[in-house]
């Protein structure tokens, strides 16, 4: 039976949804994932998601040569890479892992049958132990060097010790012993950054090391376990010699992939019919149900009264249909949208508690959603100097700017590099799906007007150096929105790309203003576009709020938010549409008919992605009865 941290990751895996592959051009592959093969007769509960029946794997196999695929191997694979020669036309990689005794028996006469290469990772501690309690039957060294001989089988490193789950938080969870600082309980303290780096380094040592001493070949390929690396595990494979690696995120691959390529895992013992769709559209289209929760809900200085606000959660969140939630990993006790503290580790603001963590595995375990980190861009109430945040242009010079939104300036190298390594912390220490940016990430057309934005702005944009010359023309305050609303998609690009050295697989979200998509010339007072945010973020999370705007017909109001979407092409695939499931302005609740009536208008016009915020578990608001009535989609996990 796969245990717990197994199932999980599993789940994760069954949860990326990416584009279709359809009938690929050369030079790009499609790598099946397969891990135990059963005889019909040996399918008994508990039932394993990932076994396979051995009938199944011979009709997939027969599928594929029918319907034109060619199965590949690693060599095929490295001489297209060296530009020796092209990948054939709808290629295919078959893996299996974690060296089953099932591929001996069963999984290798069918290779052998059809002539299909095939790559084997296996784990080294359970090489050398045989019988490992809580797995499968193993193959033996001697088994994995005739299947070796064969020619057909290509024997891939699944580490050596990494294979499981290491307590990764205060409250005793385990995730990936890839990617996870293990944490004490005995000194309440993570692993260090250099503790870890030699960890992850040794064991990859380690595991080709023994490859060699056991088949008399070091491995080539690094199959990483349950999908989980970084750039740390990565460079550790590559100096190990393993130039080519395998995650397990859905998806074709070309061969700028072939660092890490993606691998689609057969699941619940499909028939060929059903494999045929997974091949062909991998499980594609799936629409975005957003639950958008606020942490500081569910935080409480009674410890015992904080579990059971997330255990209500997860109860509510599974039963609601959301696929996906936006989780706050910042505190706002004040609720003025600024960061006063955090829920995890980092080395700049004060922990109110280390518990985004927690929950956002709690809620993608136990729930099957995704979680985003819901984070500010730029406004953090930190111990810095003056000079770092945003100035306004106010009674004749600059000023700290009085916006609601504390923010520090994205022209200034130090409030970039402090944010940057926030949102580090945030991905050493935490493991999630994605990030969604908050909507402080906004600059008037009285903003930024620090020194260094403005000679940013006239060095390198060409803008007057003085701001009543840039004010007084509607061209120039135009052209300054734009370049200002490019600087900030570039500065969250950074931001992101320090959370993807730890996360690699995390998609983007964006909060969006709805004025600067209804009226596009009021991109000038925000320094927004969609444009814009399309070309930055995976999604783009929209404020579709008409009382918070107070819209004079808010049914119109929406129509338009969706008509003005789908003008831009692909933008209905992008946009978020976040409806309001409080009226802030009336202190009261949305009405549950008019919420419904919402969401429908939004699905009847075209919407694909929605969502709602604030989740209030207190209130059961949205309800939770009527919520999972029209809010659940089809789920793949």
């Amino acid at each position: 039976m796969p245990s717990p941290l197994r199932r999980f990751l599993l789940s994760l895996a069954l949860l990326w949804l990416p584009a279709a592959f359809a009938a690929p051009p050369a030079s790009t592959f499609l790598v099946l994932n397969y891990h135990d093969i059963l005889e019909e007769e040996e399918k008994v509960p508990p039932f394993d998601r990932i076994a396979v029946n051995k009938d199944h794997l011979k009709d997939h196999f027969e599928w594929l040569k029918n319907n034109g695929y060619h199965v590949i191997s690693i060599d095929d694979l490295l001489d297209a890479s060296n530009g020796k020669r092209a990948l054939p036309a709808k290629a295919v990689m078959l893996t299996f892992d974690d060296g089953y005794l099932s591929f001996y028996t069963h999984a290798m006469p069918l290779l052998k049958k059809y002539d299909y290469p095939a790559t084997l990772a296996v784990v080294g501690t359970w090489l050398e132990q045989q019988k490992v309690e809580g797995v499968k039957p193993l193959m033996t060294p001697a088994q994995i060097r005739e299947v070796m001989a064969s020619g057909l089988v290509e024997v891939a490193s699944h580490t050596y010790d990494l294979h499981h789950g290491i307590v990764s938080n205060p409250q005793g969870n385990q995730q990936s012993a890839v990617t996870a600082r293990l944490y004490s309980s005995e000194y309440d303290e993570y692993e260090t950054d250099e503790a870890y780096r030699q960890r992850i380094f040794q064991e990859v040592d380690k595991s080709s090391e023994q490859l060699f001493q056991v088949l008399g070949k070091r491995p080539r390929v690094m199959v990483w376990p349950y999908g989980e690396h970084n750039a740390i595990a990565l460079e550790a494979a590559k100096r190990a010699g393993m130039t080519l690696t395998m995650g397990l995120l859905d998806g074709s691959n070309t061969l700028a992939d072939v660092g890490v390529m993606k691998r689609m895992m057969i699941t619940d013992d499909v028939n060929v019919d059903q494999f045929a769709e997974i091949v062909k559209n991998q499980r594609t289209g799936q629409e975005l149900r957003v639950a958008h929760v606020d942490m500081d809900y569910l935080y409480d200085d009674d410890k015992e009264q904080t579990t059971r606000n997330i255990n209500a959660l997860l109860t509510r969140i599974k039963a609601s249909g959301a696929n996906t939630v936006f989780l706050q990993a910042y505190s706002d006790p004040d609720g003025d949208g600024n960061a006063d503290k955090l829920y995890f580790p980092n080395r700049h603001l004060p922990v109110r508690r280390d518990l985004f963590n927690h929950v956002a595995l709690q809620l993608r375990s136990r729930a099957g959603v995704r979680v985003y980190a819901w984070m500010p861009m730029m406004a953090y109430k930190a111990n810095v100097p003056l000079k770092w945040y945003v100035k306004e242009w106010r009674d004749g010079e600059p000023q700290l700017s009085r916006h609601i939104y504390t923010r520090l300036s994205p022209f200034n190298p130090e409030a970039r590099q402090y944010v940057g390594e926030i949102f580090e912390d945030l991905a050493k220490h935490c493991d999630f799906n994605g990030i969604l940016f908050h909507d402080d990430g906004i600059l008037s057309d009285f903003e930024d007007v620090s020194p260094l934005a403005m000679d940013y702005a006239h060095t390198l944009w060409g803008l007057p150096a003085e701001f009543d010359k840039i004010h007084a023309s509607a061209e120039l305050r135009l052209k300054w929105a734009k370049h200002k609303n490019e600087l900030m998609g570039q500065f969250t690009d950074f931001l992101a790309d320090r959370v993807r050295f730890y996360r690699p697989h995390i998609k983007t979200a964006r909060n969006f203003y709805s004025l600067p998509l209804l009226k596009p010339y009021s991109e000038e007072w925000y320094a927004q576009s969609f444009s814009v945010f399309m070309a930055h973020y995976d999604y783009v999370a929209v404020e579709a709020m008409p009382f918070m705007e107070d819209a004079e017909n808010p049914k119109a109001w929406l129509e338009e938010l969706v008509k003005k979407t789908a003008e831009h092409p692909g933008g209905l695939d992008k946009m978020i549409f976040e409806l309001q499931a409080v009226d802030w302005k009336k202190q009261q609740d949305i009405p549950m008919t008019v919420f419904k009536a919402q969401f429908d208008l939004l699905k009847r016009k075209g919407a694909r992605h929605i969502g709602y915020y604030p989740d209030n578990l207190h209130r059961d608001h949205p309800k939770v009865d009527e919520l999972k009535t029209f809010f659940p989609v089809a789920r793949k996990d």
